[in-house]
């Protein structure tokens, strides 16, 4: 441990790193290998889409599974892509948490054992915090400071992003996170697994003001809410089938997805103006939904307001986006020593 130590002060010195990151905090076994932060030299992810489809959700102990079969092989190809030894790799990353912990222990795990075996540092990252550093990787130009929307499964919050590494929490939700509700809606409406981007496809091809929904009143200025809606479609939608008239699917999912982006873009808009951010950025995997790209870049546009989204590519968990992350960690010191552990509720701040 005290020669991966010298080696993370050799680094920092330097400033300099070729990271090898590991992602499975959930469905997605990912892995990368990324120079400087804002370089990626290759990244392959195998999915468990296709696996999970027949349970309607990621079934924990399948997903643990899953992740043993695939990441020494992605190991090798991520290698293999970059052109790399091995040997080379100057640290090992790995998402540490939040996520669901069987899978995470997969990552940690195999991340511990590759450190020991080479002597390299290792870097444990913040899930969230990979998801804002893709912007990094995304937009070469973008710096601290500025404000950004996480928007997941299972995450909701406005940050204010002071440094790399340094965070100040402006808002959250405050019950079902934005990704979670529109999963939950994809379920009433008997939607394919996942929910979220069938439901996001859907609603392209319906009327968004078909719906009368409420609009969401957290006392926060910057929080959310997500539970009211998703009970106001359930109940429409239940009280249709038990009439016995048809579900005009396509129109309550275009209806539910205007009034959560509605929410999303409201806040995160605010937030950027009442701070006077230089910019606003947005991460996670409901930065894919094409409702809510569209309405950011029409608001920060007319605000004039410069704004950063990642390519749909690195929306989803990728671990592009955690050697990102791992390398302004190890800039700040932030390395780990081999008793580190998966954090299933791991805080950001």
């Amino acid at each position: 441990m005290d020669d991966a130590r010298a080696q993370a002060g050799r680094l920092r010195a330097e400033g300099r790193a070729t990271i090898l990151a590991i992602e499975t905090s959930c469905d997605e076994t990912a892995v990368a290998v990324v120079r400087e932060g804002r370089h990626v030299l290759s990244s392959v992810l195998h999915s468990q889409i296709a696996l999970h489809a027949a349970y309607g959700g990621v079934v924990p102990e399948i997903a643990s599974r899953k992740h043993v079969e695939s990441l020494n092989p992605l190991v090798d190809e991520a290698l293999r892509r970059a052109g790399l030894a091995f040997e080379t790799v100057d640290a090992i990353a790995v998402t540490q948490g939040p996520g669901l912990v069987g899978a995470l222990l997969i990552g940690v795990t195999c991340a511990k054992a590759l450190a020991f075996a080479a002597g390299k540092p290792l870097i444990p990252v913040h899930h969230i915090e990979g998801h804002v550093s893709a912007n990094y990787i995304a937009h070469p130009n973008l710096a601290p400071p500025f404000v950004c929307l996480v928007a997941s499964g299972g995450h909701s919050h406005i940050l204010y992003v002071e440094d790399y590494g340094r965070y100040r929490l402006l808002g959250q939700t405050l019950d079902d996170a934005a990704g979670e509700a529109f999963d939950k809606a994809a379920r009433v409406l008997r939607l394919p697994y996942p929910g979220g981007p069938s439901l996001d496809e859907l609603a392209e091809r319906g009327d968004p003001h078909a719906l009368a929904l409420p609009k969401p009143a957290p006392a926060g200025r910057y929080d959310y809410s997500f539970s009211g809606l998703k009970t106001a479609l359930v109940n429409a939608v239940h009280k249709l089938r038990q009439a016995g008239r048809e579900v005009p699917a396509a129109d309550i999912a275009a209806s539910f997805r205007r009034a959560v982006v509605e929410s999303l873009a409201e806040r995160a808009m605010r937030a950027a103006m009442d701070t006077g951010a230089p910019a606003l950025a947005l991460a996670g995997g409901v930065a894919a939904n094409r409702l809510l790209r569209r309405v950011l870049q029409e608001e920060a546009g007319a605000a004039g307001l410069p704004l950063y989204m990642p390519p749909l590519e690195l929306c989803t968990d990728n671990a592009a986006m955690i050697g990102s992350a791992a390398f302004y960690r190890l800039m700040r010191g932030g390395i780990a020593d081999l008793s580190l552990n998966a954090d299933p509720g791991l805080a950001l701040l």
